[in-house]
């Protein structure tokens, strides 16, 4: 019996991941505004996802020197002064499910 060690990439059935891993979408920079309570992620494509920052536990109370000190990769951001960790593919699942309450 002969086993192979290849791996085979099969294409994305999820349409956010055929988004993130085949077409390449990720996140360029993040900003802050506390006064209104948002995180704006500025995407590669040109296209802007807001979030409250009060909908993150561990963001909520933290100062702006805290979330500005984030590492990110493009597909998850990761904040290791508060041990949080987001994903793109979470920011687009919220927009994807707020979409209606923005078209209205």
């Amino acid at each position: 019996m002969s086993t192979s060690n290849k791996i085979i990439n099969k294409p994305a059935t999820d349409p956010l991941d055929r988004l993130i891993f085949e077409e390449g979408l990720r996140i360029k920079t993040l900003w802050f505004d506390q006064d209104l309570d948002l995180i704006i992620v500025l995407l590669n494509n040109k296209k802007i996802i807001q979030r409250p920052i009060s909908d993150f536990a561990r963001l909520k109370n933290a100062s702006i020197e805290q979330l500005a000190n984030y590492e990110s990769d493009g597909i998850g951001i990761h904040w290791p002064d508060m041990d949080e960790d987001l994903s793109l593919r979470g920011f687009l699942k919220y927009e994807l499910a707020h979409f209606a309450e923005k078209a209205a």
